[in-house]
């Protein structure tokens, strides 16, 4: 059997990608409009990928790039939302609801290989090659391109069923399959999630300068200490942000519960104490993170990101424990 005569239905796909516990997936042909693009370029060209040097790699524009041969690109998504609310408690730091459970990257690597290898194995000649998050790939872009939501003016994917709520991922593959149609935007007027940033990060709808987020520099800086505009205004968070996720209209209607065990919260990443983390060892670290997406974050920078906030809020005026300054 050649590739030419399997003849696999988008539907029949679609159905095994759920069977395997996705919670939406879709279809996109492989080349982009002209001008689809644009928006990457000229976030790149303004400097706001801050210190990501990796969003700027060519392979981005072209997912061709990537698997030479793609006629189609498979899109998936899982809904990762727990109903629990963030502590106000001043001596608690906040984590970003995405890294509360068990490693994403894991939990869609499983079922991607999973869709993978049944693509594979229903005929001689097809080629098939996953991401989540690990490849030079504009997996939002390709989320709306494929009909699974559209990307808001925060920069993030809003699902209908599940809010903003969701971890993306892609399946490329030589199979011509039927695309779906791209979704439709559905922010509106709405500019809840520009007014909420306390770091003026969304400096226009659609475009978030990372130099100015809250997520990218507890994430993703690795310097010393934070800048000092960023610092005053992290109210405990410690590791991502979700302000701009939490006051999204979208997301107070429709969010609902992740039926994946995975994703439930592991309990000292719900109201970790700040004084924990600013004098936080590479042992603790170590245990405490294990199967985490959260071990991006390396020791010292979750003492930093915990001391920042004891020096600009001191939780009901307490001094910020031992060596944090």
């Amino acid at each position: 059997m050649t590739l030419d005569n399997i003849h696999l239905k988008a539907e029949t796909v679609k159905a095994q990608a759920i069977a395997l516990g996705f919670h939406k997936v879709g279809i996109a042909y492989p080349v982009l409009e002209e001008n689809a693009t644009d928006p990457l370029k000229t976030w790149l060209a303004l400097g706001y990928q801050a210190e990501m040097a990796w969003m700027a790699n060519p392979k981005r524009f072209d997912v061709r790039a990537l698997l030479p041969t793609v006629r189609s690109v498979i899109c998936v998504a899982l809904n990762y939302y727990t109903p629990h609310a963030h502590s106000t408690d001043p001596e608690v730091g906040k984590i970003s609801r995405y890294g509360w459970g068990r490693d994403y990257h894991k939990v869609l690597h499983k079922r991607l290989k999973a869709l993978t290898q049944w693509l594979e194995a229903q005929g001689e000649g097809i080629e098939a090659r996953f991401y989540a998050d690990t490849g030079p790939i504009q997996d939002k872009v390709w989320a709306q391109q494929a009909g699974l939501g559209w990307i808001a003016k925060n920069s993030n994917v809003i699902t209908r069923e599940f809010g903003s709520w969701v971890f993306l991922g892609e399946v490329l593959t030589n199979l011509e399959l039927e695309p779906d149609q791209p979704h439709s935007q559905h922010c509106g007027t709405c500019t809840r999630c520009i007014e909420a940033c306390p770091t003026q990060a969304i400096k226009q709808p659609f475009v978030v300068d990372a130099n100015a987020c809250i997520a990218y520099h507890t994430i993703e800086n690795r310097a010393e200490t934070l800048p000092e505009e960023i610092s005053a205004r992290l109210s405990g968070w410690v590791a991502g942000c979700d302000i701009c996720q939490d006051v999204c209209p979208w997301n107070e209607r429709f969010a609902q519960e992740t039926d994946l065990g995975e994703f439930q919260p592991y309990p000292h990443n719900l109201a970790p104490k700040l004084a924990d983390l600013a004098t936080l060892s590479e042992a603790e670290w170590d245990q405490r993170f294990r199967a985490s997406a959260l071990r991006r974050i390396k020791p010292a920078m979750w003492r930093r990101n915990a001391r920042a906030n004891y020096r600009n809020h001191p939780p009901n005026n307490h001094p910020p424990p031992s060596g944090t300054s």
